[in-house]
């Protein structure tokens, strides 16, 4: 096994298409078929099914690609390292989060990084809905930031941030604005509008239903910002982490009786392998007042 077809495999794995895995690799097709038929004899098992054009990972393929992508983001560790020592080019990290967390809650943490770690270069993505800890495991992302901690595992290192609770949201002006705390039968008057993304969907609908409050959404979208403007410009409601709000003009009041929060972590690799930068960051998450 060569560094070469650790790359070949994770852009055949990516692309489920050897024609187009051989161009990203920068080789012939049969080149690169001919390195995986080597790969899959040295591992003694099959990567892929091949179905005439139609191509799928194995199980093993699947757990080949994880470990590959590890192996890989350590190697392009490797390289920055290399190149930041002979450049002086900066440290560069990657961070995931999740699509349901805002980003005012993060902005003056993200100041105190860059004021902290000056040679530092940090890299912000949206998680995908079905992404979370794998993918610090998997190398694609250094670290991530979750609406709750995952699953407990040695490998990870997990620090809590902060915890917010869910709110009834609604535009500046509305009637329910009068309110400290909502009853929930006033829910049942109002329009409503759904986030599908809300990690707590279900949680939140069972709580309703206990106490046989009904609502029927008006509008449903998995974007949050499509959810708060349409909350923001009109009298539906929504149900939403009360420091999620991102869009001027919304108002927000806690349910009666709904105690549903949410813990928001940061989750890295665990163990000496982390980058010196990102252990330094979970040192200043951990003592920064939230």
């Amino acid at each position: 096994m060569d560094i070469n077809q650790i790359k070949y495999f994770i852009n055949l794995a990516e692309t489920l298409n050897f024609t187009e895995a051989a161009r990203l690799s920068g080789v012939s097709q049969p080149s690169l078929t001919k390195s995986i038929r080597r790969l899959e004899e040295e591992l003694e098992g099959p990567l892929l099914y091949r179905d005439g054009k139609d191509s799928r990972l194995t199980a093993l393929g699947r757990e080949i690609q994880v470990e590959f992508m590890r192996i890989d983001h350590r190697l392009m560790n490797v390289r920055e390292l290399a190149l930041n020592s002979v450049r002086g080019r900066k440290r560069v990290l990657s961070l995931g989060v999740a699509p349901t967390i805002a980003p005012a809650a993060f902005s003056a943490f993200i100041q105190h990084i860059m004021s902290q770690l000056p040679d530092m270069e940090l890299n912000v993505h949206t998680l995908a809905t079905n992404e979370g800890a794998a993918e610090v495991l998997s190398g694609k992302y250094d670290a991530c930031i979750l609406p709750t901690a995952p699953k407990e595992n040695f490998k990870l290192a997990i620090q809590h941030l902060f915890q917010e609770r869910y709110l009834l949201a609604f535009a500046k002006g509305h009637p329910l604005g009068e309110f400290d705390v909502i009853p929930a039968e006033k829910l049942a008057e109002e329009q409503f509008v759904d986030r599908l993304s809300c990690e707590f969907h279900s949680q939140i609908v069972a709580h309703f239903m206990d106490r046989d409050v009904l609502m029927y959404p008006r509008f449903s979208a998995e974007r949050e910002d499509w959810v708060q403007q349409i909350v923001a410009s009109s009298d539906a409601v929504c149900i939403m982490p009360e420091r999620s709000c991102t869009v001027a003009g919304i108002d927000a009041r806690p349910v009666e009786n709904m105690d549903i929060a949410r813990d928001v972590v940061l989750v890295a690799v665990s163990g000496n392998g982390t980058p010196a930068e990102l252990r330094q960051i979970l040192g200043m998450a951990a003592k920064f007042e939230w």
